[in-house]
């Protein structure tokens, strides 16, 4: 008894003493299928509903970040015009995001990578979705499940796709710090997300 009790104790720290910050999307809204959240942007406000119904998993792995605060003062720093906008991996000083743990991929929840939808990036693999999202700008089939894993679409824009208009003026190139091609030459900042009142 002793032993497990020291176990959960030494659990909720980190090596340096720090005390850990666990995922706790769970009990934010816990009985609100469709959560609502505030994208406070440099080019503008997006307010953005959930959709916990579809991608259970999904909304409450994004709002684990939301509340830790983890996307505030990051950037979005991939822009495909007429593809995506995608964000929530590095922070406006080119630091990466403190990451949860990899999520189950959701992609086969039937709701579709359609123009102002927010989905979830990852890499290749199929269930390797953390921190970063993206925006279609478009209607995206390409990202959609089919013989191959697609991309989890967990929300919607509600208010501010005029806002994405603004992307069509900023220009891209590569990134000199990541090397990435398609990296805004305007930095875009997300200043915070924030979980809207029931």
């Amino acid at each position: 008894m002793k032993r497990l009790l020291l176990t959960l104790m030494l659990s909720l720290f980190t090596f340096d003493g720090q005390a850990a910050v666990q995922p706790t999307g769970q009990y934010i809204q816990p009985n609100n299928l469709f959560p609502k959240v505030l994208f406070v942007t440099s080019i503008g406000n997006i307010t953005v509903e959930l959709d916990r119904m579809k991608a259970p998993i999904t909304v409450d792995n994004f709002l684990s970040y939301v509340d830790a605060k983890r996307y505030e003062d990051t950037i979005f720093h991939r822009l495909e015009h007429n593809f995506v906008l995608q964000g929530g991996g590095y922070t406006s000083k080119m630091e990466s995001v403190e990451e949860f743990p990899q999520i189950v991929n959701e992609s086969g929840n039937g709701v579709k990578n359609d123009q102002f939808s927010l989905s979830m990036a990852r890499q290749y693999t199929p269930h390797s979705a953390t921190s970063q999202f993206f925006f279609n700008l478009a209607d995206n089939d390409s990202l959609n499940p089919g013989r191959n894993w697609g991309y989890t679409v967990f929300g919607s824009i509600i208010q501010g796709e005029d806002v994405l208009e603004k992307l069509e003026g900023i220009e891209t190139d590569i990134s000199p710090e990541l090397g990435w091609p398609s990296f805004p030459t305007k930095k875009i900042v997300i200043i915070k997300v924030q979980i809207l009142a029931e």
